[in-house]
């Protein structure tokens, strides 16, 4: 227990200077994480009557992190009437220390998904970046190879002159037959990409409204967020380079400037259409830490739940039945199944004794 304790304050007082928004969030996991196994270890030396006093806050976390058909929960949910009033014995304690342990490594567990979706992101983000930086890079090189320019029907009074709009010069009374890529400026990627971020930027103002706090050391909700920016050049690079390409039938011919920067701006903001789905995994990754899955009972584990041994709380005429990993604090006789409906239609876990 010592060696956990002296782990946790070492982390606690590490000095990360720069690194922090990188190493930080991994040492307060790990401050945690030392806490949580010393109080496991703890939970073994207290006298009866303490570990007793803290059983309801041991089911509490059992409840929260381990699954409804985990054999410890439901042994201890079984238990549990007889260690608050004081019928606890040596079975009992190992018991809860292990229920206790269990829901801890549940607990790291879902953190370690937060953290690794958290890298994820950051990963791709960076990646993309280092893209859109590239094809700005070879844009401001070699502009006519990345040409956005381009070159709108005229009149028939000017069949000898053409008009080229590129993201940052138009062109007019150009003779015709001339090469628009060669007009192409080294700031027109540049440009584009620039438009495209500020179009990004909108949709991140707008998925705020959508972003829950959270307890979790990581800031996964910032790293989705952030990535929406250089996904946003991108699009609005390749968004008009299909233009250009007369991918999109009816808008090949972009009049001036104004439009061109307009429609790269949207082509920004549209990256959301994707980056959402990557929001919506990450509320759903943050939902998962203390909010265990209940969709899927294992056999094994439901007969350990739905037969207890004769004369044991929670057997057949039992008064104490917690099968469920509730407490005491429940109604006797309250039943958490696993949504088959019972003999009167109404669901398991909804029904109660009379």
């Amino acid at each position: 227990m010592r060696g956990h304790l002296e782990r946790a304050r070492i982390a606690a007082e590490e000095k990360f200077g720069w690194r922090r928004p990188w190493s930080g969030s991994a040492a307060r996991e790990g401050v945690s994480s030392n806490l949580r196994s010393a109080e496991v270890l703890l939970l073994q030396l207290v006298s009866d009557e303490e570990a007793a006093g803290r059983a309801s806050e041991v089911m509490a976390l059992v409840k929260r992190h381990l699954d409804i058909d985990d054999p410890r929960r439901v042994r201890l949910a079984q238990r549990i009437r007889p260690i608050i009033s004081g019928g606890m014995t040596p079975g009992d304690r190992d018991l809860m220390t292990r229920a206790l342990d269990a829901a801890y490594n549940a607990l790291d567990d879902e953190l370690a998904r937060v953290r690794s979706l958290r890298n994820i992101l950051w990963t791709a983000t960076f990646v993309v970046l280092l893209g859109v930086a590239g094809l700005a890079l070879y844009g401001w090189y070699s502009p006519g190879s990345l040409s956005l320019c381009f070159t709108p029907q005229n009149g028939p009074e000017a069949a000898d002159r053409i008009t080229v709009v590129c993201p940052t010069a138009e062109y007019h009374n150009v003779p015709a037959g001339t090469d628009a890529s060669r007009l192409a400026k080294p700031t027109d990627v540049l440009t584009v990409e620039i438009a495209g971020l500020a179009g990004a930027a909108l949709t991140v103002i707008a998925s705020l409204r959508r972003i829950r706090g959270t307890d979790a050391p990581y800031m996964l909700p910032l790293a989705s967020a952030v990535l929406k920016f250089p996904t946003g050049a991108l699009t609005a690079f390749l968004g008009l380079l299909l233009i250009r390409g007369a991918f999109v039938p009816g808008l090949s011919d972009l009049d001036s400037r104004a439009q061109v920067l307009g429609w790269a701006a949207a082509f920004g903001a549209a990256q959301y259409l994707v980056t959402r789905l990557v929001d919506d995994r990450a509320q759903e990754t943050l939902s998962e830490v203390g909010r265990p899955t209940e969709a899927i009972t294992d056999p094994e584990r439901a007969a350990v739940k739905e037969s207890p041994a004769p004369g044991e709380p929670g057997a057949p005429g039992s008064p104490a039945g917690f099968q469920d990993g509730s407490g005491p604090h429940e109604p006797s006789g309250t039943v958490e199944g696993d949504g088959e409906p019972g003999p009167d239609g109404a669901p398991a876990h909804r029904r109660s004794g009379a």
